[in-house]
């Protein structure tokens, strides 16, 4: 399977970002749509994963000027096919793009692993958020650009 990813705007690409986060984040586990969509999805710089085959948007991400990633979003049938690491490659080449010195992840806590092979480490204390467990996670971009993110898209 092939995939595209693209750098898109909150207004121009919301319908498409909002599918994929409403089935992930308010169908799937339940997060109320108040909490879901916020603010900061206006300010944030924010990938869309598509399905060449079907052109349907497969997954979604987003990065503030902060350096603060959230909202990964990957449909449940490319789970088990890396879209998730496409999505966060992404989001780190804008990162590098942005010229920001660290970026962070606030984790639940089931995916602290996943973001250390991406060179984040725990910082801080657990807290709950949206009634999940969550670990701050951070990563210098210096620990990241050597490993070449950055493709073209």
């Amino acid at each position: 399977m092939s995939y595209s990813i693209s750098r898109v705007k909150w207004e121009q690409a919301a319908p498409l970002l909002k599918d994929v986060r409403e089935k992930v984040f308010i169908c799937e586990r339940r997060i109320p749509k108040h909490i879901e969509f916020d603010r900061k999805d206006r300010f944030a710089s924010h990938v869309l994963v598509c399905d060449d085959k079907t052109q349907e948007p497969i997954a979604t991400g987003r990065i503030l000027a902060t350096g603060e990633i959230s909202r990964i979003a990957v449909l449940l049938p490319y789970r088990k096919k890396q879209v998730d690491a496409i999505v966060m490659q992404g989001l780190l080449c804008i990162a590098q793009e942005l010229r920001l010195d660290e970026v962070f992840i606030y984790s639940p806590l089931d995916t602290v692993e996943y973001y250390r092979r991406f060179n984040f480490n725990s910082a801080g204390a657990v807290f709950m958020e949206a009634g999940m467990p969550r670990q701050r996670m951070g990563c210098q971009l210096d620990d990241i650009q050597h490993a070449n993110y950055c493709y073209t898209h």
